[in-house]
């Protein structure tokens, strides 16, 4: 069965920025029951010569909604002089790639498939194909800054397991009783039974 375009991309960031989403939540949710300023998290990195929270937050935004619309217009620059965003600024960042990813259609971003896109960093030059670029440019900057901020929170002790990063599964439709479970418990069921570390025994926190 072949997989298109629009599912091996925005169906995969729409579910990785809910994710995302949620974990940003639960880290001002962590602040605010800590009396921590959740500004002091913004510029938190996970080592010293990585960067920080706020940098990896609006990669996860450029390297979806962002990658979608440079492969429309051909061309994909990194972005230069992000602004130094707050952490409702960052969550709002979250929230609005994820609206723009919805309005489009399955339609419009298969029919991206096969357009040339250059990707310009500085005076070097290369070019791609719309799904080439998508599939080992951006989905790959895009985890791994996802990854990176659920690292930065969680290094920071907030209360994270992978159920948060996941996100919501795609899932068919059943009539069987597990299905019937709210999605936390079923993630939280299928980790535990496809795990085979002694780590199944903790509460879903990997």
């Amino acid at each position: 069965m072949a997989i298109s375009l629009y599912d091996a991309t925005v169906a995969g960031f729409q579910q990785t920025l809910a994710g995302v989403a949620g974990f940003l939540d639960r880290g001002l949710a962590h602040c605010q029951d800590n009396n921590i300023d959740p500004e002091t998290l913004v510029e938190t990195r996970l080592y010293g010569d990585m960067l920080p929270l706020r940098f990896q937050v609006q990669q996860v935004a450029h390297h979806s909604i962002g990658a979608i619309e440079a492969v429309k217009a051909g061309a994909f620059l990194p972005p230069m002089n992000m602004p130094p965003e707050d952490y409702v600024a960052l969550q709002k960042r979250v929230a609005d790639a994820r609206g723009s990813l919805g309005k489009l259609t399955e339609a419009e971003v298969n029919d991206l498939e096969g357009r040339d896109v250059v990707f310009q960093i500085s005076d070097m030059k290369m070019l791609f194909t719309a799904q080439g670029f998508l599939l080992s440019v951006s989905l790959p900057n895009f985890f791994f800054a996802a990854t990176t901020a659920y690292d930065i929170l969680r290094s920071q002790g907030v209360p994270l397991g992978k159920r948060d990063f996941m996100g919501p599964l795609r899932l068919k439709a059943y009539s069987s009783p597990i299905i019937a479970l709210p999605q936390s418990e079923l993630a939280c069921v299928l980790s535990v039974l496809t795990s085979l570390t002694l780590n199944t025994a903790r509460i879903c926190r990997w």
